[in-house]
């Protein structure tokens, strides 16, 4: 019988592949070349490292990593042993999309700016840069967009400089992958120079990989101002972070802007597709029945009292407020990893109806381009 190994903090897996395969359930951290030897099959996320010390002399032919990334698979190494390996991308986009929208409101409340007052620029224009674009003009900011790759396939409708973007942009979203060489080089793309040419008043969202910044050189620049504020994510050294940094910013989570209820069961589905797909297993429309429902899934909207702020503000918060995620981690950095295994539930915007009291034509299709549905 086929023998998968699967991190046990991957949700909604456990029994979809039990009638194909033996499945052993272990922590991410736990797995180990030993427990691989006769495993035909891995189903990871990004703490276990996939390169040969884990893989050497061990049977495994497939790698399924339920997530975005995928820079904690040895691709060499793998294609020189012939295992196979998918990853899950855009599985999460819509979670980060949300994270980016509530951080955008809970900006604009601490610094009390309205969105059309702002333009946003977005680094990364893949699967969530580009939600996360169409998300913020309905919002009503204004987006500048810089992704080199994409505009050099010219697969962008508008595409600005680097340059550009630090001299317009008053929030910078970082959505690239993390590359550590090459002519779309991202590691430390924040460092220095860069943090130094932006203008002071902008604010860095970083939600991509930790390693795209350089902490001390985004330490320097929030002690002498040369940027006035960051929201983060992502940080070197997961879980052990830094903590004079964690003290200098806006809004820290522990790396869950993409961890929606929806966005891990995309991801599971994805995986268990995929080992199905290499082993015939036959499930190649799997997807999970038992993602839990929002306990407010309709939301009462009166758009006759309230500011185009208060009500975006009202709407997105109900779903999702980065707030409790930042207070969290503030108050226990310890738990960083716990944090993270155990995320409250939190669903997508397409999960809620908006119940009209007064009806604003405009302002409920924006609110649709955002995801929600509208109750007539």
């Amino acid at each position: 019988m086929i023998k998968i190994v699967a991190d046990n903090k991957i949700p909604f897996l456990k029994g979809a592949l039990e009638p194909f395969a033996e499945v052993l359930y272990i922590s991410g951290r736990e797995i180990s070349n030993e427990i691989l030897k006769n495993a035909d099959a891995l189903i990871i996320r990004t703490r276990t490292i996939c390169n040969k010390e884990l893989l050497e002399h061990t049977k495994v032919k497939f790698i399924a990593s339920a997530t975005i990334g995928y820079d904690h698979i040895d691709i060499d190494y793998c294609k020189s042993r012939n295992i196979k390996w998918t990853n899950a991308p855009g599985c999460n986009s819509g979670s980060v999309m949300q994270y980016i929208a509530s951080a955008l409101v809970r900006l604009s409340i601490k610094y009390n700016f309205d969105f059309s007052e702002k333009t946003l620029g977005i680094i990364g224009n893949g699967n969530v840069g580009s939600k996360v674009s169409k998300a913020a003009t309905a919002l009503g900011f204004r987006v500048l967009v810089n992704d080199p790759p994409l505009h050099r396939a010219s697969l962008l409708d508008t595409h600005v400089s680097l340059k550009e973007i630090k001299e317009k942009a008053d929030i910078i979203s970082l959505h690239v992958p993390l590359n550590m060489h090459g002519i779309d080089k991202t590691f430390r793309l924040v460092d220095q120079n860069f943090l130094k040419t932006i203008k002071p008043s902008s604010i860095l969202i970083n939600s991509s990989r930790g390693n795209v910044v350089d902490t001390n050189a985004l330490k320097e620049a929030l002690k002498k101002k040369f940027i006035k504020g960051v929201v983060l994510d992502v940080w070197k050294n997961e879980p052990h972070i830094d903590i004079e940094l964690l003290d200098l910013v806006d809004f820290a989570t522990p790396h869950i802007a993409g961890y929606s209820a929806d966005g891990k069961a995309k991801g599971t589905a994805m995986s268990v597709q995929a080992i199905s797909d290499f082993f015939g297993f036959g499930l190649k429309k799997w997807f999970p029945v038992n993602v839990p429902k929002p306990l407010n899934p309709v939301l009462a909207m009166d758009f006759a009292k309230k500011t185009e702020r208060e009500l975006f503000s009202e709407m997105l918060l109900a779903t999702y407020d980065i707030q409790s995620d930042n207070e969290r981690l503030k108050t226990s950095v310890e738990t960083f990893e716990k944090q993270r295994e155990e995320y409250p539930l939190r669903r997508e915007f397409e999960n809620y109806s908006i119940k009209s009291i007064s009806r604003n034509k405009n302002f409920e299709e924006r609110l649709q381009q955002l995801g929600f549905r509208i109750e007539r």
